[in-house]
């Protein structure tokens, strides 16, 4: 059985592992635009950013409102605040690690010293 419901920290990541999405991200946090405007800076058709923007979309990153045939895209960072506390808990997983890999090696320091 396949499982067509992807978890929405694996969403934010996909979305934002391409560098067109991320750049795209960086544009509309600085404010609100139409596709047109986020296709821009890129060589791609709007076929091409429209896909992108459903990407984002679809991770919950970018809301779309539509007046006739206007389209306008904002941001919502409300999702990657999982991404950022699943990256906490492994800095603080790691702080862990070197700061015990400092102390050990300090002590290896002095234990060398001493012996000298």
């Amino acid at each position: 059985m396949v499982n067509n419901q992807q978890d929405p920290l694996d969403a934010v990541f996909h979305a934002l592992a391409d560098p067109t999405r991320r750049a795209m991200v960086a544009r509309l946090a600085q404010s609100p635009c139409g596709i047109s405007e986020l296709a821009a800076p890129f060589e791609m058709t709007l076929a091409a950013a429209s896909k992108h923007v459903k990407v984002l979309e679809r991770a919950g990153l970018l809301v779309r409102s539509i007046e006739g045939r206007n389209h306008t895209c904002a941001l919502d960072t409300r999702p990657m605040l999982g991404g950022l506390e699943w990256l906490r808990h492994y800095e603080q997983f790691w702080n862990q690690r070197l700061d015990a890999l400092t102390a050990a090696l300090v002590a290896d320091d002095q234990a060398e010293r001493n012996t000298d």
